[in-house]
Formats: structure tokens, C-alpha cells, sequence
């Protein structure tokens, strides 16, 4: 068997039109977009169309959309901005958020002495919705609320509506960290009343290195970067402009090929969800990654059973069968930490054993999903 990846929540294998078109672009248009000359015309001319092709795909206005270097960046930008601009004094989010949020909370709470508010969980890991009503209603401190809408690890969806509408209904800023979704989601900022969102080209086919936030108009977010007059003044620094071809052309065929991709994929989820269960009955699924309704079909977080002692070398022995796969996230996973998110949702007895992310595209198969059980079961019978 060949290797097989199931780490698309980590990053995806990127498309053959976004590799073929960044090179042309490349090659063709390396002009500063900067400058005035037709070089640099050409260059500004592919940046600006980019941003009114994904502006219109989510109802968005073109000077909504700031080019950026993927998600971490965004988030950190739009959340030090709100407290350095906009007079936000408490910040409400989850401890199961990515870092790229709670870690830039915490920095804020030392730098600013912000207050950071962490709304209840459910059981299941999905915000309590009546305590984040509460904690909103709580004071007049000018709040911002920042919940993720599909968490990385365990996939759970967060009721963005609600969450919206609960945050308009209290004249509070709403950011969501939307990296998980956006390319695997439709959206319509219009009908959904957010003022922040965050997306990553590398998590639907497109290259590293590029992203782009979703910033409301008529704010009053300043730069972060300072520098040239880039971005509409809103990032210094020279734009790549063959990453954000690449960006463009991954984002095209995601939402062209969107219901196709999406009903192929369920498939594989729902595969790997019935024959993981009839090959190790005693799997447990994490979160609501079992749930089609409340959890992304891109991604499943199970909990194998074993002893902790055997699952030291679980990831290791996966390694080897040529297997690609998360324990907890991959921005950590090097570290030899836990999951912070699995920690906040499991008892003490399923925290002992390994859990394991797998996340899936459309260049996945049921062959290769047959491979990885039957490693999977072997081990496990060990």
C-alpha cells in the first residue's frame, strides 16, 4: 500500500490548476503591484480581481477582504486591533479555540489588561449558548466575542447565526476564526451579521503562505504593519502576487466543485465512521464528530482503546505503514503536549488513551480508509 494522508486539516495537497497557474504567474508577472509602470499594473490588476472574486462569493464588499499570510496572522491582526482601535475591553472566547486566538488573548490580557471571559462548555465541547448570552449581558464593557466555526480538532460547528445575532442584539464585535471552513462552507455575510472572519488558501488546495480576513467596513481597525500603503493602508508589505493567484484558483474550484467535493467526502466520513466501528467496536468518537448534523464532514477525532503505555507508540507505528494523521493538532503535535481541546471534553479515563484525527479530501478513497482500520485493528489486537 501506498503512503495515504488524512491530515487535510493540517494542510492540503495543493491542486494541480493552482501549481500550473502559480508558476505562469511567476514566470509572467513579477512586477511590484506597487508600481505604476505596466508591469506593475499587470500584477495590481490580478490582486484586484482576487479580492472582488472572493468578496462576491461571500456577499462581501471588495475593501472587506485584506490579503494576509494565512489565519494565524489574521486572527492576531483583527484581535490586537479591537483593543488597540476599537475600545474593546473584554474579550469572550472558548478554551478550546486555536492558539492563534488564545494565546494572542492572553498577550492582550498581560499587554492591555483585557479582561478574557471563557464561556461554558457543553459536554461535547460546543459553547454553552446560554452562558455566552450571560456573559454578554453582564456589564457594559465594550466586549468581542471570538468562537471559532469549525473547531480543528474534533470538527464540532458552532450555531453562527446565533452567535451572531446574539452578539449584534448586544452591540458586541463578533470574530470567528473561519479557517476550517472556509472553502468547505457557503457564506453570506449579509445575512450573517459578522464583523471578523479569518481563512487560509492551504486548507482547500491552495498554497502556504496566503490568507485573507474578512473585515467589516466602517470599522475602526487601523494597520498592524506599518510600512508602505499596501492593502488599502491596512498591511505594509509587498503583495505575493503568485500566492494570491494561487489563492484565487483554489478558491474558485472549492466553491465550483463544492457540493460534488462535499457529497464524496461525507461518503468517505461516514465509510470510515461504519468501519471503524465493526472492526473496533469499542471506539469512541470525540466530540460531536459523529454527528453529520453538529460536526464538519471534512474531519473524525476517535479514542482508540488501549493502554496509555501502548499508545506512546500508536503515531509511530502509523508513521511507519505510511499513514498521515493528527494526534490532537498539528501545529502542536510536534511538541509532545496534549490536546488542550480533548482535555476540556473527555473524562480522565479516555484522556489516558490515544486519540487520533483524521481528515479527509477529494483525493482520498475507501481503499485507502480500508488500510488504515486494518492497520488500525491490528495494533489494537496486539
Amino acid at each position: 500500500m501506498k503512503p495515504v494522508y488524512f491530515d487535510s486539516a493540517a494542510t492540503t495537497q495543493v491542486r494541480d490548476e493552482v501549481i500550473q497557474v502559480m508558476q505562469e504567474t511567476l514566470l509572467n508577472s513579477y512586477g511590484n503591484p506597487s508600481s505604476t509602470h505596466a508591469y506593475g499594473r499587470a500584477s495590481k490588476s490580478i490582486i484586484e480581481t482576487t479580492r472582488k472574486i472572493i468578496a462576491k462569493e461571500l456577499n462581501a464588499s471588495p475593501q472587506e477582504i485584506i490579503f494576509t499570510s494565512g489565519g494565524t496572522e489574521a486572527d492576531n491582526m483583527i484581535l490586537r486591533c479591537a483593543v488597540r482601535d476599537a475600545n474593546v475591553t473584554t474579550i469572550i472566547t472558548s478554551p478550546i479555540e486555536h492558539h492563534a486566538v488564545l494565546h494572542t488573548v492572553e498577550e492582550l490580557r498581560n499587554e492591555y489588561d483585557v479582561t478574557v471571559e471563557y464561556v461554558k462548555l457543553q459536554e461535547c465541547g460546543t459553547p454553552d449558548y446560554a452562558d455566552l448570552e450571560r456573559l454578554l449581558t453582564a456589564n457594559d464593557e465594550r466586549k468581542l466575542v471570538s468562537l471559532m466555526h469549525v473547531n480543528n480538532e474534533v470538527g464540532n460547528i458552532l450555531d453562527i447565526d446565533k452567535v451572531s445575532m446574539l452578539c449584534k442584539a448586544n452591540n458586541t464585535l463578533f470574530h470567528s476564526d473561519t479557517v476550517q471552513s472556509i472553502g468547505h462552507y457557503k457564506w453570506d455575510v449579509e445575512k450573517t451579521p459578522i464583523d471578523f472572519m479569518t481563512a487560509a488558501a492551504h486548507k482547500f488546495h491552495g498554497p502556504k503562505g496566503i490568507g485573507f480576513a474578512f473585515i467589516r467596513k466602517n470599522n475602526t481597525l487601523r494597520s498592524l504593519i506599518f510600512g508602505g500603503s499596501q492593502e488599502r493602508g491596512f498591511r505594509a508589505g509587498t503583495e505575493p502576487t503568485h500566492n494570491i493567484k494561487g489563492l484565487e484558483t483554489a478558491f474558485v474550484l472549492a466553491y465550483k466543485n463544492l457540493e460534488d467535493e462535499r457529497v464524496y467526502v461525507e461518503g468517505l466520513k461516514g465509510y470510515f465512521k461504519s468501519e471503524i466501528k465493526k472492526a473496533i467496536p469499542e471506539v469512541k468518537f470525540n466530540g460531536n464528530c459523529s454527528d453529520d448534523s453538529k460536526s464538519t464532514y471534512t474531519l473524525i477525532n476517535v479514542c482508540l482503546p488501549m493502554s496509555a503505555e501502548k499508545a506512546l507508540t500508536l503515531q509511530f507505528q502509523l508513521d511507519l505503514k505510511g499513514v498521515a494523521c493528527s494526534k490532537g493538532s498539528a501545529c502542536q503535535s510536534g511538541s509532545g503536549k496534549g490536546s488542550h481541546v480533548l482535555a476540556h471534553i473527555l473524562d480522565e479515563e479516555d484522556q489516558k488513551k490515544p486519540s487520533i484525527r483524521f481528515s479527509f479530501c477529494k483525493y482520498n478513497t475507501k481503499e485507502e480508509i480500508d488500510y488504515v482500520i486494518d492497520t488500525l485493528k491490528e495494533f489494537v489486537e496486539k
